[in-house]
């Protein structure tokens, strides 16, 4: 994926270890998790962040979120975003790799395949129940001692342990796991998506996508709504309007100018498919929500 250059983009570093997994214990009186979230950026790989005490905002990709005590977040590769707290603020920082939580792709994940992690990471605000955060928490301890041991098998032991913490989540979202059987349809909805975030500048119909998964448009579109609640065609809109808003929002780039970078060569048409899509009109958008600094 081709990341915007007009966002401050953080890449996944681990000073002690070639490890794509850590764990950080913050409080936001210390200043360093003040400093990471000083601009509104993006990430290239995956964040947890579980409030264990205190209050703050989060913004993801111009929605806020109202954190408090025990609650959890996830934030996705390419997500704009930024955090904000009191001076009670504290939590744990979760920072891996999508390849960390499945190195084995030949392997069926029950927790994969059954598409809660997708449903997971779309859920900005999960409040956790008392007694699975207790639990939690145990394995967060278990975990952060494993990350500082030399011992071998380290990375296997560690990504057992973070899908023990994962599966505790999952009970808070009982019916998505009720059944695997529908893995194909979400597998076929996956790879769409993973098709649409790297093409959505240059393709912009279903067919478009059809043919790269040897698939009807209608059948795509089909097994998309079943899975995701909407059809190819809705993810298609959003993902250009998305794209289209972080620009109005988080640079002075004029309409035109984004109109071209996402591959409108009209600008009518541009602008007729951002009202139709929103139901506000660029300019007036942009008016609105622009807050980059002067």
């Amino acid at each position: 994926m081709k990341y915007p250059e007009y966002f401050p983009l953080l890449r996944f570093e681990n000073n002690t270890t070639d490890l794509p997994f850590r764990i950080i214990r913050f409080r936001w009186t210390e200043g360093a998790i003040k400093m990471h979230n000083e601009v509104p950026h993006m990430q290239d790989y995956i964040e947890l962040i579980w409030i264990t005490n205190g209050n703050g905002k989060l913004t993801v990709d111009l929605k806020e979120f109202t954190l408090t005590e025990n609650s959890l977040c996830c934030i996705t590769p390419g997500q704009v975003h930024q955090l904000k707290g009191n001076d009670q603020l504290e939590g744990y920082l979760f920072l891996f790799t999508a390849s960390f939580l499945y190195k084995n792709d030949h392997e069926f994940d029950p927790m994969h395949h059954s598409g809660f992690f997708d449903t997971f990471s779309k859920s900005n605000n999960i409040k956790i129940e008392k007694d699975i955060s207790t639990e939690m928490y145990e394995i967060t301890r278990k975990m952060m001692k494993e990350c500082d041991n030399g011992y071998l098998f380290k990375a296997e032991i560690l990504r057992r342990y973070f899908k023990i913490f994962l599966i505790y989540l999952t009970r808070q979202f009982p019916d998505v796991l009720k059944t695997t059987l529908q893995s194909r349809n979400i597998e076929l909805a996956e790879k769409f998506k993973s098709l649409l975030e790297k093409n959505f500048i240059t393709l912009k119909k279903v067919i478009d996508y059809a043919q790269l998964l040897s698939v009807t448009p209608n059948y795509l579109n089909e097994i998309v709504k079943k899975i995701t609640g909407y059809p190819a065609s809705h993810h298609i809109r959003q993902r250009v309007v998305l794209e289209a808003k972080r620009q109005a929002a988080y640079s002075d780039i004029c309409m035109k100018e984004v109109a071209w970078q996402l591959g409108f060569s009209d600008i009518a048409h541009f602008s007729k498919f951002f009202k139709n899509t929103t139901g506000v009109n660029f300019s007036d958008f942009k008016k609105e929500c622009h807050i980059m600094p002067s």
